[in-house]
């Protein structure tokens, strides 16, 4: 049989096609990365040389002000259908439930202390980390998903979270939490088409700005300050985490018809690593600080791989 040159140079060509469309892809990536990674190493070196960063101040601000300027003016300017963020929000919290049965059933199989596992192997970090890939992925729009995404796991967390790490506390708490109602807030002006006046959404955008790079440069200081407890056992978990995460928010979003972007944003604010703030409570409540402070080093140091290829992979 003679062997067709043609067929030989179409296939290089397909080839070359490919190669420069994964160089494309993974530039893409790192573009979208680079940032967050850049801003958290930033507080990270601050920390390391021996410069005074007061968490606490910083984190009341962005919790009492920053993010829920953000929040509201997202939600209130975003030209997303309602309907299409309720899905979200459905799929969300559909997400967070059958996560919670899930990590229940991991726990107890594994022997794990639920009071000090469960809440930290459930909640992501979708503040300091899922907002601004979200937004440097898919945009305004990413963002708008992303917020939802954030307030829906935000109300789980203050209620039934800080029930299961204090040993049965108020989940009540929840009603003070500024985010959720910046959350209710900007959902009813979305709903209504309501804007606030031009100098007062100028003041709230400024204000909305400062929280993802303020965030990003708290998580580098939260992660430099940490002493890892059972890293090698956290190390197991994170990976088991990230790979359940992403299956479970992949198969409810797939199952509720959920729109590229917002399926996209649902996997990416699932799948984040776990949440610094999951490593206070534990403090607060004397629930194993040191255990969750190697789950928030160790899934952080294994986002580092699942987050770009998750991305890659959703673009």
């Amino acid at each position: 049989m003679v062997s067709n040159p043609l067929r030989g140079l179409l296939s290089m060509a397909d080839l070359r096609k490919s190669g420069k469309q994964s160089v494309n892809l993974i530039g893409t990536v790192l573009q979208i990365v680079a940032p967050v990674l850049v801003l958290g190493l930033i507080g990270f070196a601050w920390v390391k040389a021996g410069f005074e960063y007061r968490m606490e101040f910083v984190t009341r601000l962005a919790m009492t002000l920053s993010i829920p300027a953000l929040i509201f003016t997202a939600l209130m300017k975003t030209d997303l259908d309602p309907r299409a963020l309720s899905d979200v929000s459905l799929a969300a919290a559909a997400a967070y439930g059958l996560l919670t049965l899930i990590f229940l059933g991991v726990t107890a199989a594994l022997r794990l202390e639920r009071r000090v596992y469960l809440a930290p192997l459930i909640f992501g970090n979708t503040g300091n980390v899922g907002l601004p890939l979200a937004l440097f992925a898919f945009g305004e729009a990413g963002l708008g998903y992303a917020v939802v995404i954030f307030a829906v796991m935000l109300v789980w967390s203050f209620t039934f979270g800080i029930w299961v790490i204090s040993g049965g506390g108020a989940p009540t708490r929840v009603i003070r939490e500024p985010s959720v109602w910046a959350t209710v807030l900007g959902a009813v002006f979305l709903w209504q088409g309501w804007q606030t006046p031009l100098w007062l959404t100028q003041s709230l955008d400024l204000l909305g700005q400062i929280a993802i790079p303020m965030m990003l440069i708290t998580l580098g200081v939260a992660v430099a300050r940490l002493a890892a407890g059972h890293l090698g056992r956290a190390l197991i978990l994170s990976v088991l985490r990230a790979a359940l995460c992403i299956a479970v928010a992949a198969g409810i979003g797939s199952a509720l018809g959920l729109e590229e972007v917002a399926l996209a944003v649902l996997i990416l604010q699932v799948s984040t690593p776990v949440a610094v703030t999951s490593y206070m409570l534990a403090e607060k409540y004397d629930a194993g600080p040191d255990a969750v402070a190697g789950l928030v080093i160790a899934s952080t140091l294994v986002s580092v791989i699942t987050l770009p290829l998750t991305l890659g992979f959703l673009i």
